[in-house]
């Protein structure tokens, strides 16, 4: 039988890339979108109306998620945001919006589906963070806290869940070109002392996405995990993505020297 998989903010980036692939290699693939009705003629999958951040979507995603499927073999919860400004410049009501949907909206949709995996004694979760969740860039405060929150979370869980036979995995990618940084938020605030560091942040930001790798190594990376029966927790994807983190806990004044260097090299 096909297994089912179910992938939260399908309809672009990461999760419609996954989406395709997994469809196209026979499995049952059901994607969630917050508009299901303006992608769904485009993608091969069946699209479900889902808004992480709303409690009665959830709930009624759920009802109609399982008037569909009788089981649910694989979670891979990929939708979210990236918020990107200076910690001072971001408000606390954009911080919130940011956790709200990185975070709690990831857990909310995740034990909404969990009574069905411990029914079945059998399941796999798998979550999209971010090197981001792993370690921190100056840009990123508010993304970067959620997505190490993420960690901390499903790192819990995953013991918690061992008898069940469920699965728990993180995946944490560098920089690929997605629509990450196109669909992102900015924060709201400017403080003219910043205004020079934040233009040589943005300009660092814009050349290091201008020069990231497809996400084909991504994809590959779910792809393997989809197919593994016992994954390990953490799954690291491209280059430097094991030794950045490393260096930051090890090494952190030779982390922050290098990320000062490559920043202060643009012109403010």
């Amino acid at each position: 039988m096909k297994q089912n998989i179910l992938i939260t903010g399908a309809s672009s980036g990461f999760g419609l890339l996954l989406a395709t692939e997994l469809h196209q290699k026979g499995y049952h693939v059901i994607g969630t979108s917050r508009n299901p009705e303006s992608v769904q003629q485009k993608v091969p999958f069946k699209m479900l109306e889902l808004d992480i951040t709303d409690d009665h979507s959830i709930e009624s995603f759920g009802k109609k998620l399982f008037s569909e499927i009788d089981t649910l073999d694989i979670l891979i919860n990929n939708a979210g945001f990236y918020l990107s400004g200076l910690a001072e410049e971001t408000s606390i009501a954009q911080g919130k919006q940011q956790f709200e949907t990185n975070f709690w909206g990831t857990i909310k949709v995740t034990n909404a589906l969990l009574p069905q995996f411990r029914k079945q004694r059998s399941g796999k979760i798998i979550t999209l963070s971010s090197i981001m969740g792993l370690m921190s860039l100056p840009g990123g405060a508010y993304y970067s806290a959620s997505k190490h929150a993420l960690e901390g979370y499903f790192r819990a869980l995953r013991f918690e869940l061992n008898e069940f036979n469920i699965s728990v995995a993180m995946v944490e990618p560098m920089g690929f070109k997605t629509n990450i940084v196109t669909n992102s938020k900015v924060a709201e605030n400017k403080i003219s002392d910043y205004d020079s560091y934040r233009k040589k942040l943005n300009d660092y930001t814009k050349d290091l996405f201008a020069n990231a790798p497809e996400p084909t190594a991504v994809v590959q990376t779910l792809l393997k995990l989809v197919e593994s029966n016992h994954p390990k927790f953490n799954h690291p994807v491209g280059k430097g993505s094991t030794l950045f983190p490393a260096i930051q806990y090890f090494s952190f004044k030779t982390f922050e020297k290098s990320v000062n260097k490559n920043v202060n090299k643009f012109k403010s």
